[in-house]
């Protein structure tokens, strides 16, 4: 991840001009740290099969990243969440205005497109990658689970509908980066499979948020906390204690299904994956 990071710093957006402040908000929240958590997921896959891809896969694995980043900088705005903090510094309508978050959110989003048209594959790996990245940060994925999320605030949901609810919005995109890192291989054999699994992944890794929302301050979460008392979130609707529950059955199926893959594939998302399967009992 050491080298990722190096090709982040190399691949900053970069648009030039007269404007005080435009290009480096395109840099703050890029820079400002963040798990990596999905580009630790594609390189995993990549490096688990096929090691001289790896430096090829920054791009996708950037893309990714890109793509998430103008997610939580439009999810931060006043129009959703209203939050004052993302990964311990001012978000960006805070630092400068909510003109300019949005147009830096746009230029990430469209800028991921851009690095991933340029990526070292044939075209037809390229057109796999873009497919599984629009698809599930777009119409049917992210965004139908932040619509559903900002349309029925101060509304209770069913259970299962929450769970649709965050599939789309924060499980799409961690299945996404999974199902990548096997088409970039050719392991297209694997790439549903991975897929499955990174929709449950995704699942915990949203209860988790919502459980670490009310027991976290803003300073060890790096982000505005205790938020979701008007979102579904599942702490909101099962309380405290059945939500870990929840989190805890999810942790145990994720860690059965990633016993389930090869030696190769499992040694190289171990690292990763057991910093967050049980992060919520820290």
């Amino acid at each position: 991840m050491e080298q990722f990071e190096a090709f982040l710093a190399a691949h900053l957006p970069s648009a030039a001009s007269f404007h005080p402040h435009y290009e480096t908000s395109l840099h703050q929240m890029l820079l400002g740290g963040g798990k990596r958590f999905r580009p630790a997921l594609l390189l995993g896959v990549v490096q688990a099969y096929n090691t001289l891809l790896v430096p090829s896969a920054y791009h996708a694995a950037l893309a990714i990243e890109l793509l998430h980043t103008y997610s939580l900088i439009h999810d931060d705005l006043p129009a959703m969440d209203n939050a004052d903090l993302r990964r311990g510094m001012p978000t960006l309508h805070k630092m400068y205005n909510e003109v300019s978050a949005i147009l830096a959110g746009d230029a990430l989003n469209t800028y991921a497109f851009e690095v991933l048209s340029n990526a070292p594959f044939s075209d037809k790996v390229i057109v796999k990658l873009v497919r599984s990245l629009a698809h599930n940060g777009g119409v049917e994925g992210m965004v139908l689970g932040q619509a559903i999320d900002c349309h029925f605030e101060n509304q209770r949901l069913e259970l299962e509908q929450v769970k649709m609810l965050h599939i789309h919005k924060t499980g799409k995109l961690i299945a996404a980066s999974l199902q990548m890192g096997a088409y970039i291989v050719g392991r297209d054999d694997l790439a549903q499979q991975l897929y499955d699994f990174g929709i449950d992944l995704g699942l915990l890794f949203q209860i988790q948020d919502d459980i670490l929302d009310v027991t976290q301050d803003e300073t060890q979460a790096g982000k505005t906390t205790n938020n979701d008392e008007a979102k579904n979130s599942f702490v909101t609707l099962l309380g405290y204690e059945r939500a870990m529950d929840e989190a805890n059955a999810l942790a145990e199926k994720v860690t059965r299904q990633m016993m389930s893959f090869d030696e190769n594939l499992q040694r190289e998302l171990s690292p990763t994956l057991t910093q967050y399967i049980n992060r919520h009992k820290d």
